[in-house]
């Protein structure tokens, strides 16, 4: 079987894995996202395949007021004696916490939260040869933080029975690195004797990389890998195709062949819209430490998995393989949506904790109804948004929607997301009917229909709204087709009228919805919108079809 990076494309950081039989299941940060921390399953570590979301009630996952780098951190997914265990960290409300499974693809159970005896983030969970759990994460120094990012790597016992931290604690590591900034993201493991520590350092940024420590004893002291860091990308420099490779965690295959997922990214022209992704890598031991891919020791482009049949990209692309030659690819995909369930697939997307009756599949069967809330995107709130993660670097998404407006700057459509602060609508509204109505107007620099309707690209920068485009024509107050084409740094907007295309504003500019100029830990999702912009008047809108296709290009 031919395994070919990376093998989650797209919005998919911090990631982690574990193998229950012949199965292996991964998960990763979703942050200000609802519902929280989704769930992959592969049965090769080729092909991975959502099957749903472990946080996916408001009462497990609280995410008010959050931003949108805050909320859920560095999840760990961990299975012992017919239990799944997935620990992170929330850190807009609760902390640390813990919840289980028997079936990885749900229900998980209500939040077991740690407390104040479980300071810090990035927790994970060691269940040791005796049945003993252990739990390891990452806070600031205890003997006092010496400077900005000073961490220590700490564990405890944890009584799986009551849920409870129980113990001494111990601090056992600070950074292999002098002065080390940001030892965080640890994982546990034993094997042949030693407990071995993996954990990323130097910020999750162009210096990212994984370290590791072995001891005899699960407690320490902890003796570094001399050839630390085991893996990272800093020396290729800024211009090679994959950068900020670190946050690994193992796993072995049950035939003696082991395996680490990491993060990183995949910027293009030096801008990154895709954010952190999930990589796979070989790893064998030699002289009792993990080298990753060893006599190359970087990621690779593709390698085969020892053990399985051999096999092409091609034709292991259903389950998200990636398969285009020389690019880090994803394969090429097309995905319609028509709203035909009771519920929405697992891997859509909404903001937070959507508010009861903003999102319904049944008020009108085949469609999915959003109704607009005062609420917009530039709100650290719960806007009427349902998106999915932008997974290619060039990608097409589609829309037929009916609006349904109550009043002057209601609006519907399409939007790519960065954060609230960094995002670009393509959206119909309802026209400002009178000036000095004390309605919001907000479509002042917008051409007025008969019906009523226009048509608008915005681009919200730094939370600063701009027109980039506006419609000289008339629209249809029935149905109204939207398109955003993006190609690498550059999108093109479209209205349709079920036969052809046609432009608002091409070549549009997306480099500040990258991570370098937006900042935070998250990657691009796009989806459908509407919000009726500070007031309550009980609009909606109504949408058909949502189809996403994408295909991976060069540099």
């Amino acid at each position: 079987m031919l395994c070919s990076n990376p093998i989650i494309p797209g919005f998919a950081p911090d990631p982690s894995l574990c193998r229950a039989g012949d199965d292996y299941y991964l998960v990763n940060s979703t942050f200000a996202y609802f519902p929280g921390v989704p769930v992959f399953h592969s049965r090769d570590l080729a092909n991975w395949k959502q099957i749903g979301n472990v946080l996916d009630r408001s009462s497990q996952i609280p995410l008010a007021g959050c931003g949108h780098s805050e909320g859920i951190y560095a999840p760990t997914i961990r299975f012992h004696e017919g239990i799944f265990y997935m620990i992170t960290t929330n850190l807009t409300g609760g902390g640390n916490f813990l919840v289980t499974a028997r079936d990885p693809a749900g229900p998980w159970s209500e939040p077991y939260y740690l407390g104040e005896a479980a300071k810090g983030i990035d927790p994970s969970l060691f269940f040791d040869v005796d049945g003993s759990c252990y739990y390891i994460g990452q806070r600031e120094n205890s003997a006092g933080g010496r400077y900005f990012g000073d961490c220590e790597i700490w564990i405890r016992r944890l009584d799986t029975e009551r849920m409870q931290l129980v113990g001494e604690d111990a601090a056992v590591l600070y950074g292999f690195q002098k002065r080390a900034v940001w030892a965080e993201g640890p994982h546990l493991y034993y094997r042949d004797g030693y407990y071995y520590i993996l954990h990323a350092e130097s910020g999750t940024e162009f210096d990212h990389c994984v370290v590791a420590a072995r001891s005899h004893s699960v407690l320490g002291p902890y003796e570094y890998c001399p050839h630390n860091p085991i893996l990272t990308h800093r020396h290729l420099g800024a211009g090679y195709p994959v950068t900020c490779v670190g946050h690994g965690d193992l796993a072995e295959d049950g035939r003696g062949n082991w395996y680490m997922a990491v993060l990183g990214c995949r910027p293009q022209q030096g801008y990154t819209l895709m954010g952190r992704e999930t990589f796979l890598a070989r790893v064998v031991w030699e002289d009792g430490w993990p080298v990753v891919n060893p006599g190359v020791g970087r990621l690779e482009e593709r390698f085969e998995l020892p053990g399985a049949p051999a096999g092409h990209a091609e034709g292991a692309a259903e389950e998200g393989g990636a398969a285009e030659k020389g690019n880090f690819a994803g394969q090429s995909r097309r995905e319609e949506y028509r709203f035909a369930e009771s519920a929405l697939p697992p891997q859509f997307l909404m903001l937070r904790n959507p508010a009861e009756g903003t999102v319904s599949l049944t008020e009108r069967p085949g469609f999915l109804r959003l109704h607009m809330r005062p609420e917009t995107l530039k709100d650290t709130a719960s806007p009427a948004y349902v998106g999915l993660r932008q997974r290619d670097r060039n990608y097409e998404v589609e829309t037929v929607l009916q609006p349904h407006f109550c009043g002057a700057g209601d609006c519907a459509g399409l939007a790519v997301v960065q954060s609230n602060e960094n995002h670009i609508r393509v959206e119909c509204g309802a026209a400002a009917e009178n000036s000095e109505s004390g309605e919001p107007d907000l479509c002042d620099r917008a051409i007025v229909c008969e019906n009523g309707l226009h048509i608008r690209v915005v681009a919200c920068r730094k939370g600063v709204d701009s027109v980039i485009a506006e419609d000289e024509a008339c629209v249809r107050r029935g149905e109204i087709r939207l398109k955003v084409s993006v190609r690498g740094l550059l999108a093109d907007f479209y209205l349709g009228d079920g036969e052809t295309w046609r432009a608002l504003a091409e070549d549009v500019d997306l480099r500040f919805l990258s991570t370098e100029e937006a900042g935070g830990f998250v990657g691009c999702t796009v989806g459908m919108y509407a919000s009726s912009n500070g007031a309550d008047r009980g609009g909606c809108a109504d949408f058909a079809r949502f189809t996403y296709s994408g295909e991976t290009a060069g540099e």
